[in-house]
């Protein structure tokens, strides 16, 4: 749960190099390509130009290297060569990779093309909601901060926060000690310590939070079939506060909302 200096640098190595990859997805045109396309690419860019490894193919028998989750799709999607992503969807790729034996994890919403002001408002809060989950992390404060400062943006701004999902520990695992709710109560859960690493991943749905989990076992999709979207990092506990060690170069502005 709690790791070294050592395994710390070489955590902020996995996560730059994953921030690069989001970094690249950032220049393309991703109107009219296939979720399996983009797979594909991603594949090629972590296994060929980075050197390392996509960390969630093979894991629990997903066979893919990311999760593309497109308009009421929550999480979990699976690359299609059928499924053509379109002008004014908005879609969510969740990627991990692992370097030197360890992971880091990091997703991000994109809007694609014109993509209307409600999904545009929906994807704007979404983010700010992570951001305020990250801004409750230091030593001393408990998991419940975070997930009430996450919870408390997104109602505030009539959406919901899917419960059934949460953030992780990482490190040597995809997923480790402790888990990291998208809501909870201030003091409650487990109290964060100096070098603590995990994900913060609130995904926020248009309408209601139910959710259900389509035939094929992972497409997990909003009841009401609104629009749902997703943002993650991961972070560490410092003696100062935090640090995102999957943060990428646009997004530095937003440490001063830390």
């Amino acid at each position: 749960m709690v790791k070294t200096r050592d395994e710390l640098a070489l955590m902020r190595v996995s996560g730059r190099l994953l921030a690069s990859v989001f970094e690249m997805l950032d220049g393309l045109d991703l109107a009219g390509m296939s979720t399996l396309e983009i797979n594909d690419l991603v594949e090629r860019f972590i296994t060929v130009d980075l050197a390392a490894r996509p960390a969630s193919k093979g894991q629990y028998g997903f066979g893919f290297v990311l999760n593309c989750s497109i308009n009421h799709v929550v999480c979990h999607g699976v690359p299609d060569a059928r499924a053509i992503v379109r002008d004014g969807d908005i879609i969510n790729l969740d990627i991990t990779l692992e370097k030197n034996g360890f992971i880091a994890d990091s997703s991000k919403t994109y809007l694609v093309g014109n993509a209307p002001p409600a999904a545009r408002r929906l994807v704007r809060v979404a983010q700010e909601a992570m951001w305020k989950g990250i801004g409750a992390v230091r030593p001393g404060a408990y998991t419940g901060d975070i997930g009430f400062a996450i919870e408390r943006h997104t109602k505030a701004h009539g959406y919901a926060v899917v419960r059934e999902f949460c953030g992780h520990g990482i490190g040597r695992e995809m997923h480790e000690e402790p888990q990291v709710m998208n809501f909870g109560r201030p003091g409650t859960g487990l109290r964060l310590r100096e070098g603590m690493v995990f994900t913060i991943e609130p995904m926020v749905n248009q309408g209601t939070r139910k959710v259900l989990t389509e035939d094929d076992g992972w497409t997990v999709v909003t009841n009401d079939r609104k629009l749902s979207a997703q943002f993650e990092h991961t972070v560490a506990v410092t003696r100062a506060g935090v640090e995102v060690l999957t943060l990428r170069s646009d997004e530095r502005p937003m440490l001063s909302s830390v």
